[in-house]
């Protein structure tokens, strides 16, 4: 049946005349077999404007348009376990379609009356960040870092270590990176057999921008099924929210808006808002998300990564000097925090440890320009004692993945929040002051051996 017809297009973003009845907002039309477009504005009582949610190759001005009138609608339920979807919620793993219910992407976030506030950690194995910038569970972390600098290997590792123990459901969400990627985690996740409770959806970077711009929703109405109707627990990785925003920026120009701060939407804030406002706790469950965060040009002051940092309950920057060090995970642990690292939440030992690792981190920053132009023999004997703990302290927050074993050798390590503590409490307390500082590189807990707590004799230049 035609209902319209196409009047103009520009890129991913087609004008469509409807003589009689106009669409609604968010609805799905067609143009011939193949192209799905979603109405996302209106522009004369007979005139909407859409995005592409597929490519525009083929389309012409007058060609007929179909109004499906529903909107973009993905399945729900159990039978999505263990299944690879795209932003149609159709299956692309080549073993059938899923039969049963299917719900729109564009939810509404709950009202505050129904939203519950846990503050629970969730145990990762990286003791970085169980240390640093412990993660709440049903709250939200982000994984901050420019390119390069370990991004997807870190919450490939995440997944690798918590949904084995995580007693719920764990959906991948991909936005516009690597499909090769998506292909290694899915084989990964499928040799360690946690694939049976687990969802992936992707939208990758050849993907048209309506597509990438939508499967996040896709994964969070999938989501909100199993915390609201199955009344399970959630764990939403994203990987990368940056993408969402870029699709956002790329058709925003060609819908006709005036760009803000550094070519970005003016509507950012407010797209961002509709994604984030979703992950939230009930009393029927949790979503806990971790998100990765592409940082442009390594720059935390950009627009878009200051927007996302406001929503967040954990920071997790990676460093790019760091990770020049053979520092992995390259976490910077004075950048990274978490709102839960208080007493009240993580307990009073926890507490102390994190500040007194941070506040040795941080005089030892502030002593190197002055090792770089005396050398550290010119320093006190307290801040050489500061140096050579920070030292010790960064080679410890190091950790070998499982999910890198196959590039360099190093057997995996899950690291529990307790061996984490002690690890750092025995080398505030000059435990291994006399043992060479790579002995603590690369490894899961501290070694049992102590030694006295005189001061070493050198400086170890090995990582």
């Amino acid at each position: 049946m035609v209902d319209g017809t196409v009047v103009a297009v520009r890129g991913s973003v087609v004008d469509l005349h409807f003589p009689k009845t106009l669409p609604a907002l968010h609805t799905q039309v067609k143009v011939g077999q193949h192209t799905a477009i979603e109405v996302v504005n209106y522009l004369s009582p007979h005139d909407v404007r859409g995005i592409a949610l597929t490519t525009t190759d083929g389309i012409a001005r007058g060609m007929a348009v179909e109004d499906t009138h529903l909107p973009l609608q993905v399945p729900v339920g159990d039978g999505l376990l263990g299944r690879v979807f795209n932003v149609f919620g159709d299956p692309i793993d080549g073993q059938g379609r899923v039969t049963g219910l299917r719900r729109s992407l564009h939810g509404s976030p709950l009202p505050l009356n129904r939203r519950v506030t846990q503050t629970e950690v969730l145990a990762t194995g990286i003791k970085a960040i169980d240390v640093l910038a412990p993660i709440e569970r049903g709250g939200k972390a982000g994984l901050f870092g420019g390119a390069g600098v370990g991004k997807t290997v870190l919450i490939t590792e995440m997944i690798h270590n918590v949904v084995k123990q995580y007693q719920g459901v764990s959906i991948f969400c991909g936005v516009g990176e690597r499909s090769r990627e998506g292909e290694e985690l899915y084989r990964e996740m499928q040799a360690a057999g946690v694939l049976d409770k687990t969802v992936m959806v992707f939208g990758q970077m050849n993907e048209p921008p309506g597509a990438r711009f939508r499967v996040g929703h896709a994964a969070l109405t999938m989501a909100e099924y199993f915390r609201d109707d199955a009344h399970q627990d959630v764990l939403l990785m994203i990987d990368n929210v940056f993408r969402f925003i870029q699709a956002g920026s790329e058709v925003s120009g060609l819908m006709g808006q005036l760009p803000s701060r550094v070519g970005y939407q003016p509507t950012l804030a407010t797209e961002l808002a509709a994604l984030e406002e979703r992950i939230c706790s009930t009393d029927t469950g949790a979503i806990t998300s971790v998100q990765a965060v592409y940082v442009p040009a390594d720059d935390l002051t950009d627009p878009a990564v200051v927007h996302i940092f406001s929503h967040l309950s954990a920071s997790i920057v990676l460093s790019r000097r760091r990770a020049s060090e053979g520092l992995y995970p390259a976490i910077d642990p004075l950048q990274s925090g978490s709102k839960i690292l208080t007493p009240t939440v993580v307990g009073k030992r926890h507490y102390q440890i994190a500040q007194a690792v941070r506040k040795t981190l941080a005089d030892y920053e502030d002593l190197k320009d002055i090792i770089a132009m005396l050398g550290i023999e010119e320093l006190a004997q307290t801040e050489r004692q500061t140096v050579y703990r920070a030292r010790r302290l960064e080679r410890f927050l190091t950790q070998p993945f499982f999910t890198t074993e196959r590039f360099n050798g190093i057997q995996g390590q899950l690291v529990s929040l307790d061996e984490a503590l002690d690890g750092c409490d025995r080398i505030l307390n000059d435990e291994f002051a006399n043992i060479p500082e790579k002995e603590l590189y690369m490894i899961g807990g501290a070694p049992c051996t102590s030694n006295s707590s005189s001061p070493p004799t050198f400086l170890s230049t090995n990582p």
